[in-house]
């Protein structure tokens, strides 16, 4: 079995400062607005792959919560995703507050969801 460290720390603080820096993505500065806008709709797809990804993973919680007769609301989980969230955009140097609402907004979905679903 091999060795697997983490190396986030490697990958993430730096990606904003560095233009393709440690990627084989070509630097910004020098696409054409075409490629940039490009980029743009490739990175909106896969964040909407992630989001119904997190949904499909947060439908199956429910489920999960419905056959053990759980609360549907577990603030103490909810308190720790948004904690990871600003960890995390504070990792990436972006706006944790920007980053802590859109988390919010898909906790609250996914609420209302399980709600409807019992």
């Amino acid at each position: 079995m091999t060795d697997q460290t983490d190396d986030t720390d490697e990958t993430t603080a730096d990606w904003g400062s560095e233009p393709g820096a440690g990627t084989d993505d070509p630097d910004p500065e020098e696409m054409t607005l075409a490629e940039l806008r490009e980029e743009i709709r490739s990175i909106d797809r896969e964040l909407v792959e992630l989001i119904a990804r997190r949904t499909y993973v947060a439908d199956t919680i429910a489920d999960v919560k419905a056959a053990k007769d759980l609360p549907t609301t577990d603030e103490s989980q909810e308190q720790a995703v948004m904690d990871r969230a600003g960890e995390n955009a504070e990792q990436f140097e972006v706006d944790s507050n920007l980053v802590k609402a859109i988390f919010r907004l898909l906790i609250e979905l996914n609420k209302v969801e399980q709600r409807e679903r019992r």
